[in-house]
């Protein structure tokens, strides 16, 4: 059977901040393993065929803001998909995998499509792969498979699955006889007693009709206004961007509450995979190594004392002595100390930070571009300091500033400078100066990334301050 992955990569992930930010979220970020949890994802479903199944290459689904970035990670995993569908604003699952089963629809009327989220864990991929197997008879028939998972501790982090009856004819599918929400500690205590009960993973594998058909019947508004979306979407690219107006009409709301709580075709297909939504610092801790204390340690730490702790240093040296049971995350404009019992409470912190209109939760210091990247490092009245990545061949938009004039110095590589009508070379050591006003562009047209330092001065200093004239990637 051909299956089409679907990789739904929407989300901010604000419970891992301060490492996830809005402008780069958890499934962008090397988690679990030196790939991303996005670039995990997709390499475990591309080769299905140890069980008689045949993956497709994967279609992605997520925000406008993130297209490049999972270009690029996608590039480097070695994988090209079938597409990248860009959603205007989040709206979430059920809206987006409506889109995505009409752009698959398009290509291949028996699609069975395999559902993801891009940032979970999966440990055991052979019986992920033995799961998928088993719950393709079912989809290829017509139902909606979830997958569930066997939970082995008394989670309150997870919604659930009560498994019914098996399936006439299946040695593995049950019937699904409801959904539950996240329970209290006691509820969830009796969940783990009683063995019909699931983790419910977030995980489908369906026909693509047969996800409309349900659609149809349960969400007419919502299919209707994807209908509308796809059907005038456009190219961009590599990307399909869905028509902004009709997507917006979109009801939010998740595919559990929109079909499978509601279909008469939900089936569940239970599985021990080794499976976490990687939804906390605590959900992370559990699935890391730890070392003889219990401590999970990245970057440069030193510990004394200290046990069942998750530390991570990103920008600096982290010393920790004489605790027990802390998350300690350190990026290079915020710190977190949380109890690992008190780390669902980090979604506080982000929430203060939008109340008071600051930039912590929203993007880190290294912003990344489709062309680099740049890194704040210095700032003070009426000036500003950035360390500037033009990777070979990239480059910047033709634009001009209103408010601010830019010095930049070449501290490596080679760059073709544009000011006005004066078009020039600089390389190691020399330096230009760009007017307000005037336009201009920077470029690498070498073979070795373009180290700068840029140095920005003026009344305003806001990304904002930009009118783009031409882009490479289409900004314009």
């Amino acid at each position: 059977m051909n299956i089409y992955p679907v990789i739904l990569s929407g989300g901010s992930g604000s419970r891992l901040w301060p490492l996830s930010r809005q402008a780069l979220p958890k499934q962008l970020l090397p988690l679990v393993s030196r790939q991303t949890l996005l670039q995990d994802t997709v390499q475990r479903v591309r080769d299905l065929d140890d069980v008689a199944l045949h993956a497709m290459p994967p279609l992605l689904v997520c925000g406008s803001e993130h297209r490049f970035l999972v270009a690029e990670q996608l590039r480097q995993a070695g994988v090209a998909p079938l597409g990248i569908v860009l959603e205007p604003q989040g709206r979430n699952t059920a809206a987006a995998v409506a889109a995505a089963a009409q752009y698959l629809l398009a290509h291949d009327a028996e699609a069975l499509m395999l559902v993801l989220p891009a940032d979970h864990q999966v440990g055991d991929v052979a019986a992920f792969h033995q799961a998928i197997a088993q719950a393709a008879p079912l989809a290829a028939a017509g139902a909606l498979a979830t997958f569930g998972i066997l939970p082995t501790a008394a989670e309150t982090g997870y919604g659930y699955i009560l498994a019914g009856a098996p399936l006439p004819g299946s040695a593995h599918g049950r019937q699904v006889e409801r959904f539950v929400e996240k329970p209290d500690l006691p509820t969830a205590r009796a969940f783990l007693a009683d063995e019909r009960y699931l983790w419910n993973s977030g995980m489908f594998l369906f026909r693509a009709a047969a996800c409309l058909r349900e659609l149809r019947a349960l969400e007419p508004d919502l299919l209707a206004a994807c209908e509308q979306a796809v059907a005038h979407g456009s190219r961009d690219l590599d990307f399909f961007r869905l028509e902004p107006a009709a997507f917006a009409r979109c009801r939010s709301v998740s595919l559990d509450h929109a079909v499978m709580e509601h279909t008469h075709s939900a089936v569940v297909v239970p599985a021990a995979i080794g499976w976490s939504d990687i939804g906390s610092w605590s959900a992370l801790w559990e699935v890391l190594p730890r070392d003889e204390q219990g401590n999970v340690v990245r970057g440069d730490v030193y510990l004394d004392g200290a046990r069942n702790c998750l530390v991570r240093a990103g920008s600096r040296m982290l010393a920790v002595l004489g605790v027990d049971d802390l998350v300690i995350v350190e990026t290079d404009d915020a710190v977190l100390v949380a109890h690992r019992d008190q780390v669902q409470r980090v979604k506080q912190v982000v929430d203060y930070l939008a109340r008071h209109e600051r930039t912590e939760h929203l993007q880190h210091r290294l912003v990344y571009r489709p062309w680099g990247s740049y890194e704040g490092i210095d700032a003070g009245e009426r000036f500003q300091v950035k360390r500037i990545v033009v990777n070979p061949g990239g480059q910047l938009s033709l634009q001009m500033h209103h408010h601010r004039a830019e010095h930049w110095v070449v501290v490596r590589g080679t760059a073709r400078v544009t000011c006005g009508e004066r078009v020039s070379l600089l390389t190691e050591n020399e330096s230009t100066y760009i007017p307000i006003g005037m336009t201009h562009r920077l470029e690498n047209p070498g073979k070795l990334p373009l180290h700068l330092i840029e140095v920005q001065t003026g009344s305003y200093l806001g990304e904002d301050d930009i009118v783009r004239y031409a882009d490479a990637y289409q900004r314009a």
